[in-house]
């Protein structure tokens, strides 16, 4: 537990988590795009575009957005981890600490969402 009393502890735990919230969203968006490029290269030269090139494209895509969703996840639970280490007087009055593991919950979740779509979109 700390015994700084200083709410700026809190806060900084709070931009730490918000770095790294967009350095999730930044993974999920470069897989998204990566995923893309290889229907990209497909529809721009169809007789020279080799499966495997649009295959490997595909799965590092999905490689990357698995990334982001899993660094938002494993973040949200670093900065529960130093929440419940905080005294109650480093916690501002009517202050709602626990948002940033709210939105960092909704963005692995919606990375995950992601690849189950690319997955299935892709099957048909």
């Amino acid at each position: 537990m700390s015994e700084l009393k200083d709410p700026r502890v809190l806060f900084a735990a709070e931009r730490t988590l918000l770095a790294w919230n967009r350095t999730s969203l930044s993974l999920i968006a470069f897989g998204f795009v990566v995923e893309r490029a290889g229907l990209l290269i497909q529809a721009i030269t169809p007789l020279r575009a080799h499966v495997s090139q649009v295959s490997l494209s595909f799965w590092m895509g999905l490689l990357f957005i698995g990334l982001g969703s899993f660094t938002s996840a494993y973040s949200a639970r670093q900065y529960s981890i130093v929440l419940r280490a905080l005294s109650p007087a480093e916690f501002p009055p009517d202050y709602s600490a626990k948002w940033g593991l709210a939105v960092n919950g909704i963005v692995a979740v919606l990375g995950v969402l992601l690849i189950i779509v690319l997955i299935i979109g892709r099957r048909h």
